[in-house]
């Protein structure tokens, strides 16, 4: 997927106002079977599989010992014993070897399976009547983060209810072969209601209004998920999982810095790595940063010491200070 197919401006808005079409099939795709499949991933996730129904999607960090990100996934139960895992393109190879290397003696079978997946996703308020041309599936009938699985012009998909932009709309995997086939559909029925080719900038200015983290941004192995926010995916009450006694300590003293997101008033852009100030004392730096072409402002996110979470912030662009406007995200309401 290239970082724009005409204006990131243009195809963001195409987004929000209409619909725009993805091609993320840079994304892993592992799956997880067996009896002890549940049981495996559940030990290897913070959030709590082990309450998912089939046709659910599970959104969780992937911690190691420390309680340090490895990635942020989605996991598809398919069946009882069938697991789907999406993860990130750049960390795929990684999560691989550690879901196997953790698998040991379970019996589970983890097979990579990135090279027989696509992943198109079609965003925006007209994206359920799009693709709703394009299949018998009762789209109604799909919840968010839950999936069916049906054809979507002849071609055998997983429709889910899921995505990264903040708008309602679906991401669907079907076999590599087809992926092309399935965007032309896509093209041709999207045409009369302003559907939109969209890239790599828009996906990510477009998450980051949202409130979305970013792997390698917002999370990594040294940002935690308490300290992204995401203390909502770490399940300390079920079973024993990876990092937790790590998460339990962090939580217990209070983690020593914090995501924040937050608008400037202007539309210059603090990019990521610029220093965050209280007064002259640098304590945070930026991890995020973009326009907002819905508020015509730049938006940010930046980690923050805990100590100055509540302090007057500001960043220093060329010469120039500019105050940081703490925001709870998303920066503006959400149609998911």
């Amino acid at each position: 997927m290239p970082v724009q197919y005409k204006s990131i401006l243009e195809e963001h808005r195409a987004v929000r106002n209409a619909a725009g079409l993805f091609d993320v099939s840079h994304m892993g795709e592992i799956a997880v079977r067996g009896p002890r499949a549940s049981g495996l991933i559940d030990r290897l996730v913070t959030n709590d599989v082990s309450k998912l129904d089939p046709g659910r999607v599970l959104y969780s960090p992937m911690c190691n010992a420390h309680g340090g990100v490895i990635d942020d996934l989605l996991v598809y139960k398919r069946g009882e014993d069938d697991f789907l895992i999406c993860v990130n393109a750049s960390n795929s190879a990684r999560d691989f070897e550690w879901i196997r290397s953790q698998a040991g003696d379970s019996g589970c079978e983890v097979k990579d399976e990135s090279l027989q997946w696509g992943l198109l996703a079609i965003q925006g308020p007209a994206a359920e009547v799009i693709l709703q041309q394009l299949t018998d599936a009762d789209l109604s009938g799909i919840r968010y983060y839950h999936f069916a699985e049906g054809e979507v012009t002849s071609v055998s998909c997983i429709i889910s209810r899921t995505g990264y932009t903040g708008e309602a709309g679906f991401e669907l995997f079907c076999p590599w072969t087809e992926t092309g086939k399935l965007a032309v559909a896509f093209e041709q029925a999207g045409a009369a209601h302003g559907l939109a080719l969209c890239g790599l900038g828009a996906r990510d200015s477009l998450r980051l209004e949202a409130g979305y983290s970013l792997y390698g941004h917002e999370i990594t192995e040294s940002i935690s998920p308490l300290q992204a926010g995401l203390d909502w995916t770490v399940k300390f009450a079920k079973a024993d999982f990876v990092g937790r006694d790590a998460l339990l300590a962090e939580k217990n003293r209070g983690p020593a810095s914090r995501v924040l997101f937050f608008r400037t008033g202007d539309r210059r852009i603090a990019r990521s790595g610029t220093s965050v100030l209280a007064g002259e004392e640098t304590v945070g730096t930026v991890l995020s940063g973009t326009l907002s072409p819905v508020l015509n402002e730049a938006i940010g996110s930046a980690l923050v010491a805990s100590g100055h979470c509540h302090d007057a912030l500001s960043v220093d662009l060329r010469g120039q200070r500019f105050g940081l406007q703490i925001v709870k995200p998303p920066f503006i309401p959400l149609k998911k």
